[in-house]
């Protein structure tokens, strides 16, 4: 059965669509918002890898369906709302997870600009392009909930005090600072989103272990979920325009 054509109407079930969710982090945060019993659209642009995400999460005993979803191209994230649309009628958690580094070193006297170019495509503006996209269907939601994941290295303050590498990582022209570009975006749309009830926030998942890094983070990806996971459940009195971890608030 085709992703587009997949029926399951639950108007009681929580909806919730997670971008670039075949793996790492953001497999972890569907498989946590399906274990709460939601029904969760699991994000990704290579097929064979959604679709194995998707059988392995199903027989887990999750509610989950593919969403093919290439972040930088809009009629990609088009088809993906309209996709969401058919299948449920709204959505109630956005979680934007898919990012890029780049790759290292990169040095800003020596950075191709081409990276910082593809880094911030995706990680600044293809948030701004899916998150625009699901918010008429966000909009449907009594308690709609947008999640951002950003990177403690987006930091401006921990940046500027601290030399711990564990904290900044690497020097980096491209993918730290996008961090720090779609924090302050996160900022901009709870500020323009504020008379509504859609809470947005952005969220740290320390450092862990995933491709993105050469797996060589400390934390696992459940844990690095986490985060996510409690701020797509906040109530409708909690935060919006923050940026949260494990311990609390994160310095801007």
């Amino acid at each position: 059965m085709s992703e587009r054509n997949e029926r399951n109407e639950q108007p009681g079930r929580t909806i919730a669509l997670v971008t670039g969710a075949n793996k790492g982090i953001g497999y972890e945060i569907a498989a946590g918002l399906g274990a709460l019993g939601w029904s969760v659209g699991v994000g990704a642009r290579d097929t064979g890898r959604r679709e194995a995400a998707v059988e392995k999460l199903r027989a887990a005993g999750f509610d989950v369906f593919g969403v093919s979803l290439d972040v930088t191209d809009d009629g990609s994230v088009a088809a993906a709302a309209a996709l969401v649309e058919e299948r449920a009628g709204r959505l109630d958690v956005l979680v934007n997870n898919a990012a890029v580094t780049g790759g290292m070193p990169q040095q800003p006297t020596m950075v191709d600009l081409a990276v910082v170019r593809t880094v911030v495509e995706t990680n600044v503006i293809g948030v701004i392009r899916v998150t625009n996209a699901m918010l008429p269907l966000l909009r449907r939601s009594a308690s709609p909930r947008i999640v951002n994941m950003s990177s403690g290295v987006g930091s401006i303050t921990r940046q500027s005090e601290s030399a711990d590498v564990s904290m900044t990582g690497p020097i980096s022209a491209a993918y730290s600072p996008s961090k720090s570009f779609l924090n302050a975006v996160t900022v901009q749309y709870a500020k323009e989103l504020c008379d509504t009830n859609i809470l947005i926030n952005a969220v740290c998942p320390g450092y862990t272990a995933t491709d993105l890094n050469g797996f060589r983070g400390i934390r696992t990806p459940e844990q690095g979920a986490a985060i996510a996971i409690r701020l797509a459940t906040i109530p409708d009195d909690g935060p919006s325009g923050g940026f949260f971890e494990d311990a609390g608030v994160v310095p801007w």
